[in-house]
């Protein structure tokens, strides 16, 4: 049985990743490689998150969030309302507005809700969890948890309408 060697968040923060990976505890995880799909989507919300920049809503695609001071997650969206300092080495390090978690087929049900738990717990407002083939999801918030049937995500400041988008 191999037994992964512990790393420090420096030795993470100082370590390039050919597709970025996160840090839980001391040890690395890979994300699931994106599929056509997800890419399209996440350009998607890319390109119509930029429209919330007047009301002070700034998404940025797979940046680095650090939830503890041994974990970093990377969603592949996240909205913030004060954008990270160079002090902080461009890392997000307060809880942003909005995270968003796009699945891959490599996804695990339990690995991604362990991310909607934590990223509830460090204080994200919203957590958009969706499925880029059907466009359907979850909206997560610490009022509960609310199922998307139609496309549209929302929170309290911003919608999205996913069944515009040119898969």
């Amino acid at each position: 049985m191999a037994i992964a060697e512990l790393v420090t968040a420096e030795q993470y923060l100082r370590t390039s990743f050919e597709h970025d990976a996160e840090l839980v505890d001391g040890r690395i995880v890979e994300r699931a490689m994106p599929t056509w799909e997800h890419s399209r989507i996440q350009r998607y919300l890319i390109r119509r998150l930029d429209d919330f920049e007047k009301l002070g809503l700034y998404g940025a695609p797979e940046q680095r969030v650090r939830t503890r001071a041994d974990r970093y997650r990377i969603p592949d969206m996240c909205v913030v309302t004060e954008k990270p300092g160079p002090d902080n080495r461009g890392i997000v390090t307060a809880p942003p507005y909005l995270c968003i978690e796009i699945l891959s087929p490599e996804d695990r049900a339990s690995e991604t809700l362990e991310k909607v738990r934590e990223y509830l717990t460090f204080g994200v407002k919203w957590v958009w969890v969706i499925d880029p083939v059907t466009r359907t999801g979850q909206v997560h918030s610490s009022e509960g948890v609310k199922s998307v049937e139609n496309g549209v995500f929302a929170t309290d400041r911003l919608e999205v309408d996913l069944t515009a988008a040119d898969v």
